[in-house]
């Protein structure tokens, strides 16, 4: 059975998947690095590059592969969803957001190759490899992202970003769907 015929035997099936389900179906698929070929180089200046390998109107697998940059603060829209270390390290920073201010850093977390962790809806979090590691990360979401969030901490601002954004400030006009300028609080 080809690897596509699997993903698609494995994540057709699912409707309004829960948390559950979603882990359950990223287990099922069991993917190694071996089963990732032709990944996509990441990017010059970007924290990583992404392949889409399924997506219909309930869920959506992404694989990335990391360059040694992290990536910006952001949420995943009205999506949950897990996220599967396929290789490397990830350093996972969870984020909090009180009122209408900026998100503050509340603690990080190392994830080793063959961790899985979750994506609650609307929870804001950046990644990036950790200790130089080559790092190829596997995102099961649902329902596919839409209306994702990004933070610039230094410019006091967030923005909508478009579905083919990353978790980055865009680069393309079109891209940023809105933007918000946030005021900093006073501590």
């Amino acid at each position: 059975m080809t690897l596509m015929s699997r993903i698609k035997n494995v994540l057709e099936p699912l409707k309004s998947p829960s948390i559950t389900e979603l882990k359950n179906a990223l287990l099922q698929l069991n993917m190694t690095l071996d089963d990732l070929t032709d990944l996509p180089e990441p990017t010059e200046g970007k924290p990583y590059n992404r392949k889409l390998l399924f997506k219909n109107e309930e869920v959506e697998l992404l694989v990335m592969n990391w360059s040694q940059l992290e990536c910006a603060p952001h949420d995943h829209g009205h999506s949950h969803g897990w996220i599967q270390v396929v290789s490397g390290t990830s350093l996972n920073s969870i984020y909090e957001m009180k009122g209408k201010g900026l998100p503050t850093e509340l603690f990080h977390q190392y994830h080793q190759q063959g961790k899985y962790f979750f994506a609650p809806k609307k929870s804001i979090h950046k990644m990036k490899a950790s200790n130089n590691t080559e790092m190829v990360t596997l995102h099961l979401y649902s329902p596919p992202i839409t209306g994702m969030i990004v933070y610039d901490l230094e410019k006091c601002a967030a923005c909508v970003v478009s579905d083919d954004c990353g978790a980055w400030w865009p680069d393309e006009q079109y891209q940023k769907l809105k933007e918000i300028k946030i005021k900093r609080e006073q501590s």
